[in-house]
């Protein structure tokens, strides 16, 4: 199993930046404000591979690539279909699976084509796709060191990984066109939405105890002999042995193998958990006294509160100001309770993975995803121990909007979409998402901050869907498949492709250097890892940016 190890140097220096926080460098410190706004689970090449001057879809390089079998060399003759259909339940028109069968060849697709492939003319981006595997190890197996030649191989969605949209139909591709948009830019660990919420605000996997892994039953991922150096999960009996015969069956898990990082790292969860406290996928365990503010510690799915530094223990040890403002987060914070015990639910009124009679999102389910807010899995967030900090810094966006409209923004701020309204394929359309980001940064350009703000609006990770760029070599957590990114701002480039790599953490590096934090120990990790295989740093997004000197 790869590890990846820090040369003696290369450690000194990482451990020297973390100890000793570097001052500000010569215009950043114009940036008053840094707005990230996170959206979920779209590869660029999905909504921006035909983007005129970026490195998309219509390269050769993209097109060179051809999807191979689970076998690791057979080129597949076609697409498989789009297993259980290519739209999620509920959406009119359907395609269904059937509809998809060997009328795609090993190639990308234009979802939202002018055509009438499956009767029903062009489909729009309103459509709610069905949703696709975007799991830790999963993803290194389809990116496939960088070949990034078996997304279909190891998806469960069949020739669905292979499609995407015409983003020039969308307000962000406007606005694209306005300010900065990066084309090298990679989410900051592999796999799903959960770990790269906990790596935005600490580059880091979470821990978990030995021994409540063994008593509270959690799944472990079960690897096999690496190929080529990729990590391979152990197959089930049931996989078939094409793709074009079957969805993928891998002993997959929420906690990745023990000490999967390092000797002695112990265990580490790398897949979707869920927060200790409330609002949390998992309920309290009765009604009685604090009980209700929060989740059952003994579930399989419940990560014990984290105690590693983030950046907003950084941020408050140096007197800077940040929140984490989240779409519903008042109403799923008040709206679990009272637990009901007769009925083993939440009360009717939860809005908690409240998603409709389909499992979608909609207008009247906002579909809250609790395990898309990474500070509340933190101690010091505990309701109980803590509630001013929670109050001071776990935020609604209708405070963001007011905060804005006042001038009254913390100097780093968080945005997070409620369900309906981020984008994820499964329960979310392109289109709602599209007009809640694009109206939050109206908004924010109304604000009396938006002369010294800079706003990043990019995705969690890349939902299971195709991207054709090689993520740089890293460390074992990432980085992993490319994601959209653009920087927008009174100080960004306009009508700039900023071609520099950048990972999600790259917000990380800008508010560090900014307001002359000490360096997370994971990020300094990730830096010494990708200078170490790459000769090259990440970038901390400066390069989209003109500042004076």
């Amino acid at each position: 199993m790869r590890r990846f190890m820090l040369a003696p140097l290369a450690l000194a220096a990482a451990l020297a930046t973390q100890a000793h926080a570097q001052s500000t460098p010569a215009g950043l410190d114009a940036i008053q404000t840094v707005v990230v706004i996170y959206a979920e689970n779209r590869s660029f090449d999905n909504l921006f591979g035909t983007y005129p001057g970026a490195n998309g879809l219509n390269t050769a390089a993209a097109k060179a690539i051809k999807q191979v079998d689970r076998d690791g060399s057979t080129v597949l003759p076609v697409l498989p279909p789009a297993w259980g259909g290519l739209t999620a339940a509920g959406q009119s028109p359907v395609v269904s699976q059937a509809q998809t069968t060997n009328v795609w060849p090993n190639a990308p697709f234009q979802i939202d084509s002018a055509s009438n492939n499956f009767g029903y003319g062009t489909l729009s981006n309103a459509i709610i796709t069905r949703d696709l595997y975007h799991r830790f190890f999963e993803n290194q197996m389809q990116a496939n060191g960088g070949h990034n030649n078996q997304f279909v191989a190891w998806g469960d969605s069949g020739g669905t990984v292979m499609g995407y949209f015409d983003g020039s139909k969308t307000a962000l591709w406007a606005l694209a066109r306005q300010y900065t948009l990066a084309d090298n830019f990679f989410q900051a660990a592999w796999g799903g939405s959960f770990l790269n919420h906990q790596y935005l605000i600490c580059a880091c996997a979470p821990t978990v105890p030995a021994a409540t892994v063994a008593a509270n039953g959690m799944s472990i991922n079960t690897l096999t002999t690496p190929a080529n150096g990729v990590p391979q999960l152990l197959a089930k009996t049931s996989q078939k042995a094409s793709a074009l015969n079957g969805a993928t069956a891998l002993t997959t898990g929420n906690i990745a193998p023990l000490d999967y990082f390092g000797a002695g790292d112990g265990y580490r969860a790398v897949n979707t958990m869920q927060p200790a406290f409330q609002p949390s996928g998992n309920k309290p365990v009765d009604n009685s006294g604090m009980n209700p503010l929060f989740a059952n510690p003994a579930a399989a799915t419940t990560l014990p509160p984290q105690t590693q530094t983030t950046i907003g223990d950084l941020l408050s040890n140096a007197g800077v100001g940040w929140a984490w403002y989240s779409g519903g987060w008042a109403a799923a914070s008040a709206n679990p309770y009272p637990y009901n015990s007769s009925t083993s639910s939440f009360g009717s009124s939860s809005t908690i993975y409240n998603a409709n009679s389909f499992g979608t999102a909609d207008a009247t389910h906002g579909d809250f995803q609790a395990h898309h807010q990474p500070f509340n899995y933190y101690a010091s967030m505990d309701p109980v121990a803590h509630p001013a900090e929670r109050a001071a810094h776990l935020k609604d966006r209708a405070d963001l909007y007011a905060d804005a409209a006042a001038g009254a923004l913390p100097a780093v701020t968080f945005y997070k979409p409620i369900g309906q309204q981020n984008q994820h394929p499964g329960y979310a359309n392109v289109t709602d998402g599209d007009t809640e980001i694009v109206n939050t940064i109206r908004a924010l350009q109304a604000s009396p901050q938006w002369g010294h703000m800079v706003v990043v609006v990019t995705y969690d990770e890349f939902g299971g869907q195709f991207d054709h760029v090689a993520p740089p070599k890293g460390d074992l957590i990432g980085p992993g498949t490319r994601i959209p990114a653009m920087v927008i701002s009174p100080f960004a480039k306009k009508g700039f492709v900023d071609h520099t790599t950048y990972d999600t953490a790259s917000v990380l590096r800008l508010v560090t250097r900014r307001w002359a934090l000490p360096v997370l120990p994971g990020l300094a990790a990730r830096d010494a890892a990708v200078q170490a295989a790459t000769g090259k740093p990440l970038g901390d997004l400066t390069n989209a940016l003109t500042l004076a000197h």
